[in-house]
């Protein structure tokens, strides 16, 4: 297996880990304001979150920037309850908007936040080997790839349910943002740090 294809297949499984859901749970609540029609805005915010992880990961895994394992641990929920508590705050009308929404600037943002608490673990793959743009590209790559098809699955939820079973929009999206919201919550009750 080339080395590439050993990156691009940690990213994707480190967005798809079932035991790393906290990453999946932060994907679907940037989503859950969305149905399928929006896909372009969708697709735009999820490259947001991975350019935001990617700066981060780059700049912890070469060492220029460092935090407590724990704190990140910790805000990463913080991030996902954040972004949940966005989503029921939110009016409809701002969903419709085609402006640039304030969750694009919270997917960069928390992008960052989430690209730290992978980089312990890709820097102890890498060891002492610093030219690492390569993996990174492959890492983020499959990180992309994992996170449509996340957004690919949870559209099409949200299309059976709200556009073919007449679930309202507004509903579906306060389930959705407040059963992540409750988790997020936990995981942050797991997580603190003090």
């Amino acid at each position: 297996m080339s080395e590439f294809l050993l990156y691009f297949e940690l990213g994707f499984d480190h967005i798809l880990d079932v035991n790393g859901y906290d990453h999946i749970l932060f994907v679907i609540a940037l989503c859950a304001t969305f149905l399928i029609r929006d896909w372009k805005k969708v697709l735009i915010l999820v490259t947001a979150f991975t350019i935001g992880h990617s700066l981060t990961l780059a700049l912890s895994t070469l060492g220029i920037v460092n935090f407590r394992t724990e704190v990140i641990e910790f805000l990463i929920p913080v991030t996902i309850l954040l972004t949940a508590i966005a989503n029921i705050v939110k009016k409809q009308r701002t969903f419709e908007s085609p402006k640039v929404q304030l969750n694009y600037f919270f997917a960069l943002a928390f992008g960052l936040i989430h690209g730290l608490g992978f980089s312990n673990y890709l820097r102890a793959l890498l060891g002492k080997d610093r030219s690492i743009i390569s993996q990174l590209l492959a890492f983020n790559i499959g990180l992309e790839a994992g996170q449509i098809i996340i957004v690919a699955i949870f559209l099409i939820i949200s299309f059976i349910l709200v556009d073919l079973f007449g679930v309202k929009r507004r509903d579906w999206k306060l389930v959705i943002s407040s059963a992540i919201g409750g988790i997020a919550l936990m995981l942050m009750m797991e997580t603190k740090f003090w």
